[in-house]
């Protein structure tokens, strides 16, 4: 209960350490709440817009899993900056299994 932590590098490159984070937040909603830099999530969480596009750490890719149709639909619109463990932040609820989670913050260019 609020003793997950999380590393995310926001679109600055400055390293954000987050040791106190709730089971269930999005990814999108601790970066908007932390003023993560690259962060928007213009569209509140509802998977329509790509303004929370996070690099997950190659290490945490199978605990965070594969995007939906849905997400990779939103993802494939930022092709040009788009990475293999490329995720929307919003997608991604916090759970004991992500604790140590690391991210980095896709750069904004190509939206």
């Amino acid at each position: 209960m609020g003793n997950l932590h999380v590393t995310m590098t926001d679109s600055d490159g400055v390293k954000h350490e987050f040791p106190d984070v709730e089971e269930g937040v999005s990814l999108m909603e601790l970066g908007r709440s932390r003023g993560v830099s690259g962060i928007m999530g213009d569209c509140g969480g509802g998977c329509a817009c790509a303004t929370c596009h996070v690099y997950v750490a190659a290490e945490w890719w199978n605990a965070v899993g594969e995007p939906d149709d849905v997400e990779f639909a939103m993802l494939d619109m930022v092709a040009d900056v788009m990475k293999d463990t490329s995720r929307l932040g919003c997608q991604i609820k916090m759970n004991r299994d992500l604790d140590g989670l690391e991210v980095t913050v896709a750069p904004a260019s190509g939206y």
